[in-house]
């Protein structure tokens, strides 16, 4: 089992978490549409907000010793409720553990109410959230489906909700 670190992103870190952030951007094309603009790039609003918007925002870059293996960025931070905004691992890291152990230590950094949402389109993510939250939460989680705001021509996401008031030390307890 391969560890996994999970850190604030730091202004030294930008231009990693920034390619990582377009290999995410490509995965998730495949299920919410969108070619590259015409430089190669994909939207950035998120990862803009995610690393300059202090006061609502808390990005994560997951390392696997030295090595990146993913983002997270937490949204909502001064909400009744946070939301995993991105979540991504790099397809060398996937099915390995360090998802969910990256999940695990980003939760329980803010303790509470959270969401996070997904596509259905995508069966890997659809059995990932459900298992996370269920070994964050157990059985106290609730999903519904929520139209994607500005996008009518995209199938509704699917969100789920649950309570991580108990989870502070990362490993679920």
């Amino acid at each position: 089992m391969t560890d996994v670190s999970v850190r604030p992103v730091r202004a030294a870190d930008h231009p990693t978490v920034e390619r990582l952030w377009l290999m995410f951007r490509h995965d998730m094309s495949e299920f919410q549409g969108g070619l590259p603009a015409p430089d190669g790039t994909f939207r950035s609003d998120r990862l803009l907000a995610a690393l300059t918007d202090g006061a609502d925002w808390a990005p994560y870059l997951l390392t696997s010793g030295e090595h990146p293996v993913g983002i997270a960025f937490v949204r909502a931070l001064t909400a009744p409720v946070r939301v995993l905004n991105t979540f991504f691992v790099v397809r060398a890291a996937r099915r390995t553990g360090m998802g969910l152990r990256a999940v695990r230590q980003v939760v329980s950094r803010h303790p509470g109410p959270w969401e996070v949402a997904f596509q259905d389109a995508n069966p890997a993510a659809v059995r990932f959230w459900r298992r996370a939250v269920t070994e964050i939460a157990g059985d106290d989680w609730s999903e519904e489906r929520r139209p994607v705001p500005g996008r009518p021509d995209l199938p509704p996401d699917v969100w789920i909700s649950f309570d991580a008031g108990g989870t502070r030390d990362g490993n679920g307890r």
